[in-house]
C-alpha cells in the first residue's frame, strides 16, 4: 500500500468512526478522533486510583452499568488517570480522554477536568456496554462557557433530599457545574432559619393548594409544605460539591413574601395578618423596607451564608408589585428622605442596600432581571429571564449576565401537545427551541461578550406535583441545553442532534428516570409561498414513516404517506402521527386549518412582538391556525406593553363585514386582554378611515374570542389595532409593570 493509500483510508476510518462514536455523546466534545481498533474491558475492570476521589465515583457508575467487578488498584490498569499541566488558556474544566492499545486515559490538569472526562467514558461505555470494546479514539475538550446551570423551584412543590440529590446526578452527567436552589417563595419557606423558628412552624406550610389549569380557580383544602433542616441543607451541599456543582440559594426580595410575611407580620407594610398563600401567581404582598425587615434579612443572610460556600447568592428581585409600598405612609415618607423619585428606586435601595451586606459576607449576588428597574446595584450579576434585553444591558455596563429566557430556557412550559402532554403553566419550549439558543446575542461586541457568564435552564413547580413529573419535564430537554452551554450546538445538525437524544433513552431507562418521548411527534410548522399556504410535517426521525389524513379520521399505516408538504387551501383538519413497523408510535398531532378571507394574505406589523413570542412572525396572524391558549408559546404573538397594529393588505378590493381575533387570558402570567380595539380601512394602503370601535366591555364578554361585526365594506387594506391594556393596575398580578398582550389569527369575513 503507498503512503497516500495509507494516510487516505486512515482518515476514513477516523471519519466513519467519529459518526459512530458519538452518537451518543452529550454533550458533544470539542475534538474527536476515532481510530481503527478498540479495547476490551474484562470481566474485572481495573482503575488506578492515584488517591483521586473520582476514582471511587467511576468504580460505582461502572459496577451499576457493566454489573462487572471493579477494582482500584495501583498496579496494571484498565483506567488511568493522569494530571497533565495547566492550559496556556486556564479553560475550567479542560480534558483529554484516550482509549488505545493500553487502556483508557483521562488526562487533565485539576480535579474537575478528570470528573469531566469520567462523564464522557461513562456514556462510552454505555454505548458498548454489550461488548464493552471501546473504540480506540481521542478527544480534547472543555466549556465554552463557565456558568451551566439548571435551577429547581421548590417553593410552589418540596422535594425530599434524595430527590434533589437525584436532580444533582443529572446535572453532573450532561457536565453543569451550577445548580440553583430556589428556596423561598409566596408559597412556601423552604429553608431552617434557627433565629426565626416561625419560618418552619408557619412559613414552610400551607393550608392548600391551587389545582388544575390556572384559569380554573380551584383549591384544594390539604395542608401542604415541608422545609430542609440545615443538617440537610449541607448533606446536599456535600454531595454537590463531589460532583463539582456549586449550589447557589436563592432568598426572594423584595417580592415572592408572602409565606416570610405570614410568620412575621412585621416585615409587611399592613396589618393585615396572611396566610401563606395557596395560588399560583404572584402576591402583592412584599416585604416593607423597614429596619427591622433589612434586620430579618440580614439575619437569615448570616445564616445562609454559612451553609452555601460558594461565593454567590440569588436575591430573587423579580415580580415585586409596588400596591402596598404606594400606600404605604411610612414607604413615602422614607422615599422622601431618600430622594427616590419613584418605587422602582425604592427597590433599587432595597436591592443595593442588601448587596452591600451580602459583599460583606465575603459574597456576590445574582438577581433576576428587574434588578435593572430604578438601576442596577453595583457588583450584581443579572439573570435574564423576561427576554434577552436584561442580558444586554447587563453586559453593555460591564456587569455579569446570566441568559434563561422563558422563550427557550423554561422547563416548565410545555414540550409536546397540550393536548397530550401533562397540564403545565403554557408555553411552547421544545427540544429544538432549546438547542438552538445562542446565549450571546447578535448585537453585542466581542468584548461585550464577554460578560455572558452562561446560560441557565429553570424548572417551576406549580404544576409539578411529584418528582416523576420533575423528570418528565427536564429530559430530554437538559440534554440540548448541556449542548449550548458546552459551546458544542450546532442548530444545522439539528437531526443529529436528535439521533444522539434517542441514543441516551436506553440510558434513561436503565436509571428509571421518567422522560418524555415528545420528540416521536410529528410537528406540523405552515410555509406561506407568495400567499399559497402549506403544511410541513417532521419528526425525530425518518418523516416518510409519518401518514396523516385530512378527512377528520384517526391516521393509520394506511393513511397517506406523508413525502412533500401538504398545501393547505380551504378549512380542514390535518391529523398525523409516526409509524414503526406497522405501530403508531407517537400520540396523534391534530392540526385545525380555518380559511377565511385574510388568510395567506401580505400582513404588516407596526410594532414587533417580542422576541420571546414571535412564532413564524406576522404571518402567525394569518397562517389559517389559530392559537391553543393553554399554549401561548406556540401560533401566539407576545406584546410586552405595546398595541397590536397590523395592516392586512388583500391584494385587491375585497368585501367583508366581519373580524375576529383571539387573545390569552392568564392573568398570573401577566397576560391580559386587550383594552379596545380599532377597525380602519383603505384603498392606498396610507389614508384609513375608522369603522368600527369597542372597548374593554365588548372585550371582555368576549372571554379572548372577539368578533366584530360592522356594515359591509369593500376595501383593498385592512388596519386591525389591538390596544393593550398598559401598566397593570393594582391589586393585580404583575400590578405597576406593562401587560403582555398575546394575539393570535386575525380573520376576516
Amino acid at each position: 500500500m503507498t503512503r497516500l493509500k495509507s494516510f487516505l483510508l486512515a482518515g476514513i476510518i477516523s471519519i466513519s468512526g467519529a459518526v459512530s462514536a458519538q452518537k451518543i455523546f452529550i454533550p458533544k466534545p470539542q475534538k474527536l478522533v476515532v481510530e481503527n481498533g478498540s479495547y476490551p474491558l474484562g470481566k474485572e475492570i481495573k482503575i488506578q486510583e492515584n488517591n483521586i476521589p473520582e476514582a471511587e465515583y467511576l468504580s460505582k457508575q461502572l459496577q451499576a452499568i457493566t454489573q462487572r467487578k471493579v477494582i482500584l488498584n495501583t498496579g496494571k490498569s484498565d483506567i488511568h488517570f493522569n494530571f497533565i499541566p495547566q492550559q496556556k488558556n486556564g479553560v475550567e474544566g479542560y480534558y483529554k480522554l484516550e482509549v488505545n492499545a493500553e487502556g483508557v486515559h483521562i488526562s487533565a490538569p485539576d480535579n474537575l477536568g478528570l470528573f469531566y472526562g469520567i462523564q464522557t467514558l461513562l456514556q462510552l461505555v454505555e454505548e458498548h456496554k454489550n461488548d464493552l470494546n471501546l473504540p480506540y479514539l481521542k478527544i480534547e475538550d472543555y466549556p465554552k462557557f463557565a456558568y451551566r446551570g439548571m435551577h429547581l423551584d421548590v417553593g410552589r412543590h418540596f422535594f425530599s433530599t434524595e430527590e434533589v440529590k437525584n436532580y444533582l446526578d443529572y446535572l453532573a452527567a450532561y457536565k453543569y457545574n451550577k445548580f440553583h436552589w430556589h428556596l423561598t417563595e409566596d408559597q412556601g419557606w423552604r429553608i431552617e432559619i434557627k433565629k426565626y423558628p416561625k419560618l418552619m412552624s408557619v412559613a414552610a406550610w400551607r393550608k392548600g393548594s391551587q389545582v388544575g389549569p390556572y384559569s380554573d380557580m380551584k383549591f384544594d383544602t390539604i395542608r401542604y409544605g415541608g422545609y430542609y433542616t440545615q443538617d440537610e441543607i449541607r448533606d446536599v451541599v456535600a454531595y454537590a460539591q463531589k460532583l463539582h456543582i456549586d449550589v447557589i440559594p436563592e432568598i426572594e426580595m423584595p417580592g415572592h413574601a408572602q409565606a416570610a410575611i405570614a410568620a412575621y407580620p412585621e416585615l409587611g407594610c399592613t396589618d393585615q395578618k396572611l396566610d401563606v398563600w395557596t395560588r399560583w401567581g404572584v402576591s402583592e404582598n412584599i416585604f416593607c423596607p423597614k429596619e427591622e425587615t433589612f434586620k430579618f434579612l440580614e439575619n437569615v443572610i448570616d445564616e445562609v451564608v454559612e451553609l452555601f460556600p460558594y461565593e454567590y447568592t440569588h436575591i430573587g428581585g423579580d415580580e415585586a408589585p409596588k400596591k402596598t409600598w404606594k400606600e404605604s405612609q411610612f414607604v413615602q415618607n422614607l422615599m422622601k428622605t431618600l430622594g427616590l423619585k419613584n418605587e422602582e428606586e425604592m427597590q433599587s435601595y432595597f436591592i443595593t442596600r442588601m448587596e452591600k451586606y451580602i459583599n460583606s459576607k465575603g459574597k456576590q449576588i445574582i438577581g433576576w432581571d428587574e434588578i435593572l428597574e430604578g438601576g442596577l446595584a453595583p457588583n450584581a450579576t443579572v439573570m435574564s429571564w423576561t427576554g434577552i434585553e436584561g442580558g444586554i444591558h447587563a453586559a453593555k455596563t460591564g456587569h455579569k449576565a446570566i441568559m434563561t429566557p422563558t422563550s427557550t430556557n423554561y422547563f416548565d412550559y410545555y414540550q409536546g401537545n397540550p393536548e397530550t402532554e401533562p397540564l403545565a403553566i403554557g408555553g411552547n419550549v421544545r427540544l429544538n427551541k432549546v438547542y438552538q439558543f445562542n446565549p450571546i446575542p447578535e448585537n453585542l461586541s466581542a468584548e461585550e461578550s464577554k460578560y455572558i457568564w452562561g446560560t441557565q435552564g429553570n424548572l417551576w413547580t406549580e404544576y409539578i406535583l411529584d418528582f416523576n413529573h420533575v423528570q418528565y419535564m427536564i429530559f430530554p430537554r437538559i440534554m440540548a441545553l448541556s449542548e449550548v452551554a458546552w459551546g458544542t450546538s450546532n442548530p444545522d445538525q439539528y437531526k443529529e442532534f436528535e439521533d444522539r437524544v434517542i441514543a441516551q433513552f436506553p440510558i434513561l431507562d436503565r436509571k428509571g428516570i421518567h422522560y418524555s418521548r415528545a420528540i416521536f411527534e410529528v410537528e406540523g410548522k405552515i410555509t406561506n409561498d407568495n400567499g399559497n399556504l402549506f403544511y410541513n410535517l417532521s419528526s425525530a426521525k425518518n418523516p416518510k414513516n409519518i401518514h396523516y389524513t385530512t378527512d377528520g379520521s384517526e391516521p393509520t399505516i394506511h393513511s397517506k404517506t406523508y413525502q412533500s408538504p401538504i398545501p393547505i387551501e380551504k378549512s380542514e383538519v390535518v391529523k398525523s402521527a409516526y409509524f414503526e413497523n406497522g405501530k403508531k408510535v407517537s400520540a396523534t398531532t391534530v392540526q385545525e386549518f380555518t380559511f377565511t378571507k385574510s388568510t395567506g394574505k401580505e400582513i404588516v406589523l407596526t410594532y414587533p412582538p417580542a422576541d420571546s413570542y414571535k412564532a413564524n412572525g406576522p404571518e402567525t396572524l394569518v397562517d389559517a391556525i389559530r392559537g391553543n391558549a393553554g399554549n401561548h408559546g406556540k401560533d401566539w404573538l407576545g406584546f410586552d406593553g405595546k398595541n397590536v397594529e397590523a395592516i392586512i393588505d388583500f391584494g385587491a378590493k375585497t368585501r367583508f363585514s366581519n373580524v375576529s381575533f383571539a387573545n390569552v387570558d392568564r392573568n398570573g402570567s401577566w397576560i391580559y386582554l386587550p383594552k379596545g380595539a380599532v377597525i380602519s380601512v383603505s384603498n392606498d394602503g396610507k389614508n384609513f378611515k375608522e369603522i368600527k370601535k369597542i372597548g374593554s366591555k365588548e372585550i371582555e364578554k368576549s372571554k379572548g374570542n372577539v368578533s366584530i361585526n360592522f356594515a359591509t365594506q369593500e376595501a383593498r387594506y385592512l388596519k386591525v389595532v389591538i390596544e393593550n391594556l398598559g401598566i397593570i393596575p393594582d391589586g393585580f398580578p404583575g400590578a405597576g409593570s406593562p401587560a403582555w398582550l398575546f394575539v393570535d389569527e386575525i380573520s376576516v369575513n
